[in-house]
């Protein structure tokens, strides 16, 4: 899965990258969580960049299932069943879009180890993504999302058997624009990415708390088992 990532580059370096018509700012972000808001790019018609919710609430759900902690809003959606998934079907086909990033985060739960993924050159990615629009009877909106994952490389899998799909500048055109009728001719580009995209570099469990957010998250930091204590009997 992939439950935090982090985005620093400003929109209009990423603007070089995928074009969007409108004009947005925001303060990097080293340790963005779930249920937070997410910059995501998507034809609606023309192309915007927009902040939503990150994990995407399912249209159908009554006012007061919001807040029911049994029913999470999904922040990830498995690209092996994304066209069979009712929470996920219907915005694979219609409501594509794209979550730019610097880097993700993956733990190794064996050794509670965390760690940042990144390209090698260090430039930023987009993550496959869909969104969708929760309307409520008083005329209110939530506009949410959830990034697409895959099965991760051989590269990766050691700390974590799934990771984001990635779309690269070239096919992001036919990602966003797809007629809904030929939407599943995209599910080739879900796979994962290829051995040497990524990188990946062992931080500290800073990262863990969402209030910690700065740019020296990025730093390379083993974290070390505690000792065992002694057996006195």
């Amino acid at each position: 899965m992939c439950g935090r990532f982090a985005l620093a580059t400003a929109p209009e370096d990423l603007r070089q990258l995928v074009d969007f018509s409108n004009r947005i700012n925001f303060p990097p972000r080293y340790n963005i969580a779930p249920t937070q808001p997410v910059s995501i790019i998507r034809a609606v018609p023309g192309r915007e960049m927009a902040l939503v919710q990150w994990g995407l609430i399912a249209p159908w759900l009554k006012p007061e299932q919001l807040g029911d902690k049994s029913v999470r809003p999904q922040i990830n959606a498995r690209a092996e069943t994304i066209t069979e998934k009712p929470s996920f079907k219907n915005a694979f086909r219609r409501r594509r879009c794209l979550i730019p990033s610097d880097g993700f985060y993956e733990w190794d739960r064996k050794l509670g180890q965390p760690y940042r993924i990144y390209r090698a050159d260090e430039r930023p990615f987009f993550m496959a993504a869909i969104w969708e629009i929760w309307n409520g009877a008083d005329g209110s909106e939530i506009e949410s999302c959830a990034i697409i994952t895959t099965a991760a490389n051989d590269r990766l899998s050691p700390i974590h058997h799934r990771m984001p799909a990635m779309i690269t500048p070239a096919q992001a055109e036919d990602w966003l624009s797809t007629p809904e009728a030929e939407a599943e001719k995209l599910l080739p580009l879900l796979g994962a990415a290829p051995e040497d995209y990524f990188t990946a570099t062992p931080i500290s469990k800073r990262v863990n708390k969402v209030a910690e957010d700065d740019a020296d998250l990025w730093a390379a930091h083993i974290e070390k088992a505690p000792p065992k204590q002694m057996d006195l009997f």
